[in-house]
């Protein structure tokens, strides 16, 4: 609980900072006639909205399970971060098509607005995603490459910004608006991936299947293991449903082999293991079976 307050005081701050900031930019892009500025707000737009999501989520996970959600809200981060990876597709798409268009006619830029700019935007990103770094969970993670990417974007348009201002030549800034596009794309799609991957209960990236039944056959009293299906909830909650083989009739024994099973599967973030004790084989040809005797 102490870690997720300060994640949350990190939201609520990293909201009011980049609210503001948003602003600024909108109106220093304006003023100054970069688009690189305009998109960076753009992108610092849903970075407000996607920090918000973030932590909408982070409060509706908090809640307790209920009669009609037995599983609680987990899978609301997977689906915020589903929507924020579809909102920055749509940012990148916007930035591509003016950044087209600023190629073929170019647009007088005041390098100097968009250098101050570009600055406080910079140390305000840097310090945002300074601070969601070390989180592991998958929304707050989303929320951490939005910030990020921008971080990266401002730093270049203060490069842009001292080239125009050195050189002249302002077709870098769309140029570099279309770069900016381009690592939108990139983080976006990394988020839609490992979304989807959670919403279609796919076998956990991080989690070997042929591991976790060596564990479980692995535990003294089984001797065999079928009907495996290991998921995700949540980026850090992942759940097992099992039928495991034993030659042991005592409860006893089986309430013991269940502790052990349990315990091992804990250094694969299975939170939720479901195991059904069998005494002889069955048989299911609709799913995945491994026997092992000893």
């Amino acid at each position: 609980m102490h870690s997720h307050g300060k994640v949350e005081k990190t939201l609520y701050l990293a909201i009011v900072l980049t609210s503001a900031y948003f602003f600024v930019e909108a109106v220093g892009g304006y003023i100054s006639g970069s688009l690189s500025l305009l998109g960076d707000a753009g992108h610092m737009l849903q970075d407000v909205f996607s920090l918000f999501v973030s932590l909408s989520a982070l409060k509706l996970v908090e809640r307790l399970p209920t009669k009609t959600k037995t599983f609680g809200y987990h899978r609301i981060e997977a689906l915020a971060a589903l929507l924020n990876g579809a909102l920055l597709i749509v940012v990148s798409a916007f930035i591509f098509t003016e950044g087209y268009k600023r190629i073929y006619s170019p647009v007088n830029v005041q390098s100097g607005t968009v250098l101050v700019v570009a600055t406080i935007g910079f140390l305000i990103n840097l310090f945002v995603a300074l601070r969601l770094r070390e989180s592991k969970d998958l929304n707050i993670r989303s929320a951490f490459l939005h910030v990020a990417t921008d971080a990266v974007s401002s730093l270049a348009v203060i490069a842009a910004a001292l080239w125009i201002r050195f050189t002249g030549q302002v077709i870098v800034d769309p140029v570099l608006g279309m770069a900016i596009g381009l690592l939108v794309l990139v983080s976006a799609l990394s988020l839609v991936k490992e979304s989807v991957f959670i919403m279609l209960e796919f076998t956990p990236r991080n989690v070997k299947f042929d591991d976790v039944i060596a564990d479980i056959e692995g535990t003294e009293g089984v001797t065999g293991t079928h009907n495996i299906h290991i998921w995700s909830l949540c980026s850090n909650v992942n759940a097992i449903d099992a039928h495991i083989v034993t030659e042991k009739t005592d409860m006893n024994e089986i309430t013991r082999i269940k502790k052990d099973i349990k315990k091992r599967l804990e250094k694969y973030e299975i939170k939720h293991a479901t195991l059904e004790f069998e005494c002889e084989k069955c048989e299911d040809s609709g799913s995945l079976k491994t026997y092992h005797h000893h």
